[in-house]
């Protein structure tokens, strides 16, 4: 049957139930089928042609404009008109007897596939040495659905006793919601929780989402702490704006766990917005069940029909979702890719010598996990940040998860152990590209750990692996891994010791290492006293080492923008002016390296200023 045949059968039959739903109930007394299990709560709306759930004695529900919001329907009686899937039944093209099929040779349809998947994913950014690591990893694995169970009823009378209007209490939305959502009490980040008063919330959010950390690692760990920090919003974010400004940066840099923690904090079901915002990063990380259980609950937060779909088809009510998609693709609510994944994922039996899908142009987190539950997983390396968590859950080639660690390793969405961890799981495979880099850190890891006397395999090893953490920016995390142990031999001459005090100094506590190394001429001498807080103590080296020792001049003052702000207590905002300076002396731009460390070392942040001035000497970033 052609496509345009079948879409057209699919659209009548969507016709049919709808203009046969008034008569179910008469056709229900006669002796045929009983139909009633398919009408369940649904009845149509005058002059629309949409359907709408009605609770109780002729009540309205809430979603008298949404497309089938139906209630779960009661049990029919088996027949040949059934719906296409009841609960707990296989399609009834593939209705075979268990014992009739070896246990081994049974298919798994998608959602039973989704059942048996591992749970291991990123946990959350590191910040600093000794802070908070965000969520705890949550469970991956689907409850335990009994096909037969049925939604509860709802809690409230069928009908009232009383025609008296209810007392509706009101307030402001700004004051609806929690003072202070974050991670990071004051304690820890040393921050007032007044750190984004006065400020206008659409302007800090385009500031957030515009701000480029990408190649700055003492800026990523900084924006960390701004981002996870508790802090009271604005006045002026009544729809919680700062709060999703916040959640989004933390999923464009792929911190998807301490996203998800920071709305469970505030309440993922007090907005819509917020709930997408939730649903989405539930997918990604692959954790989707309490989502899924409070959009059944309350449908009214569902982002779309298509998510309502793949949850009602997770809770196996196969024919509320079904409903629902024959429904709105009769009306011509879903585009081509979406329709075509979700009749796939509803409809397994499709999948035996199915053509694969192309991928959608735009990759929603929805369309990636139904790509993912019909048995073709999407590759993540050219989708946003985000999605490479998914690769660390360990359903994913070790060379999938090692591109995914280095992409969120990059932006300190991981640590470096963790990147370590996913280095040694394996031997390389081939040559080249990432291998070559697996190898590298390997022999060097192997060099550093050989019992007796390894010095010089150390020094031959140590080249090769920092070449390749190079290569994409991971010096720091290397540093993270290797510097304090590499302290020792900074000694040595010519390549390898220069690198083994590069990496000494990039590590977590550069002014601990700084007492035990010896100055290796005089950018060493520069490096050493700028490590221990006091640059002024030795002669800047060339342009760049003279902007950061301006930076530290006691007589330096910061930009007239940076001191206005704070003198109207806007301290979120001048942190963020700083940071953007810093960004553009990374780039280049050295001008701006005198001006932004001047303003971090007026607003207290004297470690922040020391690890970016070592980090904007030590690094390859600019030009």
């Amino acid at each position: 049957m052609s496509n345009d045949r079948l879409n057209l059968l699919r659209r009548l039959c969507a016709a049919s139930v709808l203009a046969a739903l008034p008569a179910l109930p008469a056709l229900a007394q006669d002796d045929g089928p009983d139909l009633r299990g398919l009408s369940g709560g649904l009845e149509l709306l005058p002059g629309t042609g949409l359907m709408d759930r009605r609770d109780g004695a002729g009540t309205p529900g809430e979603n008298s404009g949404a497309i089938a919001q139906v209630s779960p329907p009661r049990q029919a009686a088996p027949s040949s008109n059934a719906v296409r899937r009841p609960a707990g039944n296989a399609p009834a093209a593939r209705q075979v007897r268990s014992s009739d099929v070896p246990a081994a040779a049974k298919p798994l349809s998608a959602i039973e596939w989704l059942d048996s998947r591992p749970s291991d994913r990123v946990i959350a950014p590191g910040i600093a040495p000794g802070a908070p690591q965000g969520s705890a990893p949550l469970s991956v694995g689907l409850p335990n659905y009994d096909p037969g169970r049925r939604a509860p009823a709802p809690e409230e009378p069928p009908v009232t006793n009383s025609a008296g209007i209810p007392q509706v209490s009101t307030r402001r939305l700004e004051e609806a919601g929690a003072t202070t959502v974050g991670l990071l009490p004051t304690t820890v980040t040393g921050l007032p929780v007044t750190l984004w008063q006065g400020a206008d919330s659409r302007e800090l959010a385009r500031q957030i989402t515009a701000l480029d950390v990408d190649s700055a690692p003492a800026m990523q760990e900084l924006l960390f702490m701004l981002l996870l920090a508790e802090a009271e919003p604005p006045a002026s974010d009544g729809e919680d704006r700062l709060l999703r400004a916040r959640i989004a940066k933390l999923r464009a840099l792929g911190a998807v766990d301490p996203a998800l923690a920071l709305i469970t904090l505030a309440g993922p079901d007090r907005s819509k917005a917020l709930f997408s915002d939730w649903f989405d990063l539930s997918l990604i990380a692959g954790d989707e069940t309490d989502a899924c259980e409070v959009m059944i609950d309350r449908p009214e937060l569902a982002p779309d029909h298509a998510s309502r779909i793949f949850c009602l088809a997770r809770a196996q009510d196969w024919a509320t979702a079904a409903l629902i998609l024959d429904t709105a693709t009769a009306l011509g609510g879903f585009g081509p890719d979406q329709e075509r994944l979700l009749t796939r994922f509803m409809l397994d039996d499709l999948d035996d010598g199915a053509v694969p899908m192309p991928p959608p142009p735009v990759v929603t987190p929805l369309l990636f996990r139904l790509s993912e539950g019909i048995g073709e997983p999407l590759p993540t390396s050219s989708l946003p940040r985000a999605f490479a968590v998914s690769d660390l859950r360990g359903l994913s080639g070790w060379k999938a998860q090692l591109e995914a660690a280095e992409r969120l390793a990059a932006t300190g969405a991981i640590s470096g152990n963790r990147l370590l961890g996913i280095y040694s799981e394996g031997r390389r495979a081939a040559s080249g590209g990432i291998w070559d880099r697996v190898d590298a850190i390997q022999t060097l890891d192997r060099a550093l750990n050989a019992p007796g006397d390894r010095r010089a395999a150390v020094l031959k090893a140590l080249p090769g692996a920092w070449q390749a953490a190079t290569e994409v920016e991971l010096e720091v995390p290397f540093a993270q891994i290797y510097g304090e142990r590499l302290a020792e031999f900074a000694d040595a001459p010519g390549t390898a010791g220069n690198i083994a005090f590069r990496a000494a100094l990039l590590a977590p506590e550069p002014a601990i290492q700084a007492d035990t190394l010896a100055p290796r001429g005089a950018e060493g001498a520069f490096l050493l006293a700028l490590a221990a807080g006091k640059p002024q103590d030795a002669r800047p080296y060339n342009r760049a080492s003279d902007a950061v020792a301006r930076g530290f001049d006691p007589s330096t003052r910061p930009p007239a923008r940076i001191l206005s702000l704070l003198n109207e207590g806007r301290l979120g905002e001048a942190i963020l002016v700083a940071m953007r300076l810093y960004g553009n002396a990374m780039e280049g731009e050295m001008k701006d390296a005198e001006a932004a460390l001047a303003g971090f070392r007026a607003m207290g942040l004297e470690e922040t200023a020391r690890r970016g001035a070592l980090q904007l000497l030590l690094l390859e970033r600019r030009g």
